[in-house]
């Protein structure tokens, strides 16, 4: 279900070939690589479950952990992130044997997804990238930043990091040319609908299909 090595890495926006470094676990994923980062936490005194889910337990033992260890605070990026300077103190580098789409392994593009809705309904801000407000590219930086992975700040240039694909997976980035070239951008989540910051709905779920975002529609891409 979930693969601890990430299947590509955003870095400095080019999407890069996995290996051991590029591993992470986040909120949302789940599987035996979750139970393994479970079950190393709990030896080291940090209770987060054995369950296999990345939940609000594990979440805290990993952010009480890293704190502990001068990892990572709350003033981090990766704050509560089991990325690979976590993994690799807690003596955890493999991986399990599940496929991996759309940029990120099965349970973490989950995760991802799970990340965005958490923030449905936040108000469109020009230039936001916090709970505050978002703009659409600043909340899909923001969303990925969650797991460990760091995209351009604006849709242009998310547009020439990455590359395309025919069709597109739960996890990739969708384009539209709401203006010149490509102006607007969401995370697919599947059959068709796809989660972004429109600047009159806020955070939301739309239809690719609908008139409006099928003719602006340019292309998936990860």
């Amino acid at each position: 279900m979930k693969k601890v090595i990430m299947s590509a890495l955003i870095a400095g926006g080019v999407l890069a070939v996995p290996s051991i470094a590029d591993a992470s676990l986040s909120s949302g994923d789940r599987g035996q690589d979750v139970r393994d980062l479970q079950i190393a936490l709990a030896e080291e005194g940090f209770s987060g479950g054995t369950q296999g889910i990345f939940g609000p337990k594990t979440l805290a033992a990993v952010q009480a952990y890293q704190l502990q260890n001068g990892i990572s605070s709350p003033a981090g990026n990766f704050y509560g992130v089991a990325g690979p300077q976590t993994l690799s103190s807690l003596g955890l580098s493999g991986s399990s044997s599940s496929p991996a789409v759309a940029g990120v392994s099965t349970g973490s593009t989950s995760g991802v997804i799970g990340t965005a809705e958490g923030y449905l309904g936040t108000p469109y801000v020009w230039g936001g990238t916090t709970s505050a407000g978002f703009d659409c590219s600043g909340f899909i930086q923001t969303v990925y930043a969650q797991h460990g992975k760091q995209l351009p700040r604006t849709v242009a240039q998310m547009w020439d990091a990455t590359s395309p694909v025919s069709n597109p997976q739960p996890g990739d980035l969708v384009f539209f040319e709401t203006r010149t070239g490509p102006s607007h951008a969401g995370i697919y989540m599947g059959n068709n609908e796809f989660i972004h910051s429109g600047a009159s709905t806020g955070v939301t779920v739309s239809d690719m299909t609908s008139s409006y975002w099928s003719n602006a529609y340019m292309g998936a891409r990860r």
